[in-house]
């Protein structure tokens, strides 16, 4: 059966955003791929999230997730709240008012992701769904953070207890992610979950897993663990009541 060009779109970059993904393991400067991954990431989520919802639905809730996500970071970088003192490195362009755009961009397509996953786990909705959206996207953090400190894109003003990020940053993201939610299913209401976004959350649960398992220099087998079993904790359920479906 021929593929729809919204999910021919997401299938294509998210083959992309694993090469990228591949490519920046195996190269010097790994920062250097940080910007085009966010990028495919986004488009993947679009175009999965378009085929799923539609594209007007698609393209509204990126953008409310991705202002959402950008008022968050701009408050945390000029108060602190609510992830606690940090500041972004100059690696990240282009940036607006100390926010890196693909911040942004990263909130809207894993933002996108994460409800799928929320909306398969809790089809009835709710603040259930929300709670579990919140989780879903909070989860993808314990491989992120310390994987952008260690490649200097930010830093934090004291050292916490998970690889150096302290706890008051996974209480900011559980905070923002559940408005991410809100805002998202203001959106697509009672919209089914979309496989295609279901895929590209586990893909990302698999990449980074084994990033951190076995590529990185030096591995993390503690944050490969963490990470892996929280995001594969949503990833799997998500999956099984979708094929039940």
């Amino acid at each position: 059966m021929a593929l729809g060009p919204a999910r021919a779109l997401g299938v294509l970059s998210l083959l992309a955003m694993m090469g990228a993904q591949v490519a920046s393991g195996l190269d010097d400067r790994p920062e250097r791929y940080t910007g085009p991954i966010v990028v495919l990431l986004a488009v993947c989520a679009v175009a999965f999230a378009a085929d799923a919802w539609g594209p007007a639905r698609a393209t509204t809730a990126f953008g409310a997730a991705v202002l959402t996500g950008y008022a968050a970071e701009l408050a945390g970088v000029l108060t602190g709240f609510p992830f606690g003192e940090y500041r972004y490195t100059g690696v990240l362009w282009p940036q607006v008012a100390g926010v890196p755009v693909v911040v942004a961009l990263a909130w809207g397509g894993m933002g996108l992701a994460a409800y799928a996953v929320a909306a398969a786990v809790v089809p009835a909705g709710g603040w259930a769904r929300v709670c579990a959206g919140a989780g879903a996207l909070t989860a993808w953090d314990l491989f992120l953070d310390p994987q952008m400190v260690r490649l200097g894109l930010w830093t934090w003003a004291e050292d916490g207890f998970y690889r150096g990020i302290p706890l008051t940053n996974f209480a900011g993201w559980l905070l923002v992610s559940a408005l991410v939610m809100l805002v998202v299913g203001r959106v697509c209401g009672a919209a089914g979950p979309g496989r295609g976004l279901l895929a590209l959350y586990t893909v990302m649960a698999a990449m980074e897993t084994l990033a951190f398992a076995a590529v990185f220099d030096p591995p993390d087998p503690l944050v490969a663990v963490a990470g892996g079993i929280t995001m594969g904790a949503f990833a799997a359920p998500a999956w099984r009541r979708s094929w039940q479906r």
